[in-house]
Order: C-alpha cells, then sequence, then structure tokens
C-alpha cells in the first residue's frame, strides 16, 4: 500500500505544465503559425494540464474577441505536430517532447454564470434578508 495518495496532478507536472504554458504561449507570440484565423485572433493560454507520464500536454486556451473560439481551437489542433517541433528547442530538457491537444478554456464562462448568479434579485434578497437579522 502507497503511503501517498495522489488526489490531484503532482508537482512535477504543475512544474513542466508551466514550462509548457510558457513556451507555448512565446510562439505564439512570435506568430510562427501561418493560419489567417490564429494570425489574427490574440489567444490566452490559461493552463497547461500535463498527464503523470508528461507525454500529453492539454492546453487550455481562451480565444480573445473571435467570433467562432471552437474553430480557434480546432485550427491549434491542426497545427499540433508543427507546434511541437516549435517548442522543441525552448523544452529540450524534456526526455519525451508532448503531444499538444488544445482545448477551450471555460472557466471564465463559469465565474461570469456564478457572478450573474450571485447577483441576481433572488439572491441579493436572501443575502439581504441575513444583514438585516445581524444588525
Amino acid at each position: 500500500m502507497s503511503r501517498f495518495t495522489s488526489s490531484g496532478p503532482s508537482q512535477r507536472q504543475l512544474r513542466v505544465g508551466e514550462q509548457v504554458r510558457h513556451a507555448l504561449s512565446e510562439m505564439l507570440q512570435r506568430g510562427e503559425i501561418l493560419d489567417p484565423l490564429i494570425e489574427t485572433t490574440v489567444i490566452s493560454i490559461s493552463e497547461v494540464r500535463m498527464s503523470p507520464d508528461l507525454k500529453i500536454a492539454t492546453a487550455f486556451v481562451s480565444p480573445l474577441g473571435a467570433p467562432d473560439a471552437a474553430a480557434v481551437a480546432a485550427a491549434l489542433n491542426k497545427h499540433a505536430k508543427f507546434i511541437r517541433g516549435r517548442v522543441s528547442f525552448a523544452l529540450r530538457q524534456m526526455k519525451y517532447m508532448p503531444e499538444f491537444r488544445f482545448r477551450l478554456d471555460t472557466s471564465y464562462d463559469n465565474f461570469a454564470k456564478i457572478n450573474d448568479l450571485l447577483r441576481s434579485p433572488e439572491v441579493a434578497r436572501d443575502l439581504g434578508g441575513e444583514e438585516d437579522k445581524e444588525d
């Protein structure tokens, strides 16, 4: 029986994920991908999650101002092998170069939904009732 219980990513996965995120961000800033959709869109990479064996990197992207965010993620996935080659120098310390997968980051949408719920009249009424009882 292992004395370590893993409920989340290891420290190594987190560290390597952050290194990969920086390498991807720098490559996108340089505009090395010759795709009109990617070239005309500002892409934010919020997080990169590494698989336990560090062979798969899932990057969560937010295309800013893009009318079709899913198309941007699909374009990045289409160029994943090219991207892998372009960031290989920045990640040369890794034993294996990870395979890249790009997913839309929906966390901002979730935050907005929660914010809207908290500002709804029903919740405001309930919160207001508790504050009146405390005074």
